[in-house]
């Protein structure tokens, strides 16, 4: 359990190490800012990867690491479709319905096999970043803005995964797990809010 957070907590340092990369001053400066920001910025965003986090937790296993990868590798494909400006149809429904579906599979305590839940993950990931990718400010580098999309991105893939494991192990007539049911079906009903405004 420790080495899987070890890891993930590598992901944030690499942000530094980014940013002094980029050698551009003036408009340029600013685009890990916003990158970081924009996940952190919509509510459908915020709760489809908190929900990720959630169901790694339930999971367990290599599905800590392997579900939240699955999810931030696929994302960044979609924020290069984004970038190319190649339009992706129903994508503001698509999102919506991640947090349904996301939502959902944390309030039932689905068991999923690996393959599936990196496979569900993954698809949604990529609408969440072709919109991430088509919302790059005029003028900012496209390698810094992902950069930072995608590093908020992991850190509430862990929240979601510290938040699911600490209440775990509120064992008491399983609070715990009753806990982060029902925030999975507020997250599932949320999604059907957001649905229903996208449409």
């Amino acid at each position: 359990m420790k080495t899987v957070f070890r890891a993930l907590s590598i992901i944030p340092m690499l942000a530094p190490g980014v940013a002094l990369a980029h050698t551009g001053t003036g408009a340029h400066e600013h685009g890990f800012a916003y990158g970081f920001l924009h996940p952190l910025g919509g509510l459908d965003h915020l709760l489809a990867m908190i929900a990720v986090g959630l169901l790694a937790a339930h999971l367990g296993g290599r599905a800590l690491w392997l579900v939240p990868l699955s999810f931030v590798a696929l994302m960044a494909a979609g924020g290069a479709i984004g970038f190319a400006e190649i339009r992706i149809p129903y994508v503001e429904l698509l999102i919506a319905a991640s947090v349904i579906v996301l939502g959902a599979l944390v309030a039932f305590r689905t068991n999923l096999p690996l393959v599936a839940a990196m496979l569900i993950a993954g698809f949604f990931a990529i609408f969440h970043g072709h919109v991430h990718g088509a919302e790059l400010p005029s003028g900012e580098s496209p390698l810094l803005y992902a950069a930072g999309f995608l590093i908020a991105t992991a850190l509430l893939h862990i929240g979601g995964i510290a938040i699911g494991l600490g209440l775990a192990k509120l064992s008491t007539s399983n609070l715990g797990q009753r806990i982060v049911q029902a925030g999975g079906g507020a997250m599932a009903l949320a999604g059907v809010v957001l649905l229903t405004r996208a449409l």
